[in-house]
């Protein structure tokens, strides 16, 4: 068995090796992480790499005494929505522990430090009290009614939070999931710090657990952009990631004594986490930490169905798939689904390697080189090996998307022109201009094409070219896999 077992690592190994020779993941892996330079808000550091930005929202919180400067515009807009944030900042932690030492090896980890420590920061300020944690700043209906760099924008900056009155145990508990997973990124090298988000973790996991309720239904103003449609799955998560950091007895419990495991999922992403939780027991399960059995075994029996599902061996009702090989699930920024399901199947993979076992689907033994090259073939599709002949990832290749809809990339940087964009100077001169934006946003990847692989590049076809934080995150692990 021993032998087998390394055998089964060293294809893994070998199959990562297998790079495409027309694409270069490594410089993929490189944009990727600059592409949240360009989505900060704040303050921007001595070392700012992304030039073409300058400060913004300086006076983030002011309405409510709180300093909330900082964080990350979520996607072509300006306002900063917490619960696709603290997601983002989970997946970008979760991609730096389980490929951390690709990223080390690429020179990107440090890189990939300050994504996760930027939007950590932002957390821990947001968390003002151990029962408040500030959810929301800016409007989403006054900021699309206006197109504006966030550097001089006029819209408002209203700050919105969620308490004991009014809860939010979904955006509590993704939140401390962002912050006990980023704990263990940062235990080796700053353990001061690691152990400040850990603790803040913890509250907020007890926070969202004792006040329950969703988030949009407390945030009014979040219902129209990130609805909620529960929260049982980000308390497991935060326990799977509370567990993890700090092998307490308690959050195991929490995941055993669930009603549910979420079953078979049709996706993962911001509003629905029971895959990543799935993964992160299979995990246990397949280093002997837990056994195979009662719920234990219905959380891998979940993922097991949904990795199958998505690499087409599933026993029906299969992932859909365009003519030209991309996974399809929805018309509105389809990629995001894809790169959260890929972090997932690379994380398995590794997961299964180290374990030296197999994947079984109705019918059918996968190895992990086949999982690896199905995971291969979305990331190349992405980046250009499709039928278009075009990378989604801005900035990649020769071919990419020209007029992405994006405020502060489609306007000219302030630095170079400081005359003011008004709100509606800006759809007349910007929007509407017919020619591709005057800052390219490196890393970023577009929404992506429709069900048959067709793409329109034009900044007013938001569903398919704006790019958002929840996408690219997840592709940041993969990437470092791959690279």
């Amino acid at each position: 068995m021993a032998i087998k077992h390394e055998l089964l690592l060293l294809l893994f190994v070998l199959s990562l090796c297998m790079h495409d020779a027309t694409l270069d993941y490594h410089q993929a892996l490189s944009k990727s992480i600059l592409y949240f330079e360009a989505q900060r808000s704040g303050k921007l550091p001595a070392n700012q790499r992304v030039q073409w930005r300058g400060d913004s929202a300086l006076n983030d919180g002011a309405d409510a005494g709180v300093d909330l400067v900082g964080g990350y515009y979520d996607s072509g807009d300006n306002v900063k929505f917490g619960f696709p944030m603290a997601y983002t900042v989970t997946m970008l932690a979760w991609s730096a522990i389980e490929f951390g030492t690709q990223l080390h090896e690429k020179n990107e980890l440090s890189n990939a430090q300050e994504a996760i420590k930027w939007g950590t920061d932002y957390l821990l300020k947001a968390h003002a009290a151990s029962q408040v944690l500030y959810v929301q700043v800016g409007d989403g209906y006054s900021d699309h009614a206006c197109w504006e760099r966030p550097e001089d924008m006029t819209t408002p900056r209203n700050s919105y939070r969620i308490d004991n009155t009014k809860p939010g145990s979904d955006v509590a508990a993704e939140s401390s999931a962002a912050l006990a997973a980023s704990s263990i990124v940062f235990q080796a090298s700053d353990k001061n710090y690691a152990n400040k988000l850990l603790t803040h973790a913890k509250q907020l996991f007890e926070f969202g657990h004792k006040h329950v309720g969703l988030y949009s239904d407390s945030i009014q103003q979040a219902r129209g952009f990130y609805p909620s449609s529960g929260y049982d799955d980000e308390l497991l998560w935060a326990a799977s990631w509370l567990h993890r950091a700090t092998g307490e007895q308690v959050y195991l419990d929490f995941l055993a004594n669930s009603s549910t495991t979420g079953g078979k999922r049709t996706l993962f992403s911001w509003d629905d986490k029971f895959v990543g939780v799935q993964t992160l027991v299979s995990k246990l399960i397949l280093e002997g930490k837990i056994k195979e059995e009662g719920i234990w075994g219905e959380y891998k029996k979940a993922l097991d169905e949904f990795v199958c599902s998505m690499i087409q061996k599933g026993n029906g009702n299969n992932v859909k798939m365009s003519p030209g090989g991309m996974l399809w699930w929805q018309p509105w920024n389809n990629f995001q689904y894809t790169t959260s399901a890929m972090l997932v199947l690379a994380s398995h993979s590794s997961h299964l390697a180290t374990s030296g076992t197999t994947l079984h689907c109705p019918g059918a033994t996968v190895s992990v080189q086949q999982l690896i090259s199905f995971l291969r073939s979305q990331v190349n599709y992405i980046l250009g090996a499709n039928p278009k002949n075009m990378s989604y990832m801005v900035g990649f290749s020769q071919v990419y998307p020209g007029q992405v809809h994006h405020r502060a990339a489609s306007i000219v940087s302030i630095k170079k022109d400081r005359a003011r964009v008004t709100c509606n100077g800006g759809f007349d001169s910007w929007y509407n201009r017919n020619a591709p934006n005057p800052n390219v946003i490196d890393g970023a990847v577009v929404g992506g094409p429709d069900a048959g692989d067709s793409y329109t590049d034009s900044r007013s076809n938001y569903q398919q070219a704006e790019p958002a934080t929840v996408t690219t995150a997840p592709l940041v692990g993969v990437l470092a896999m791959l690279a």
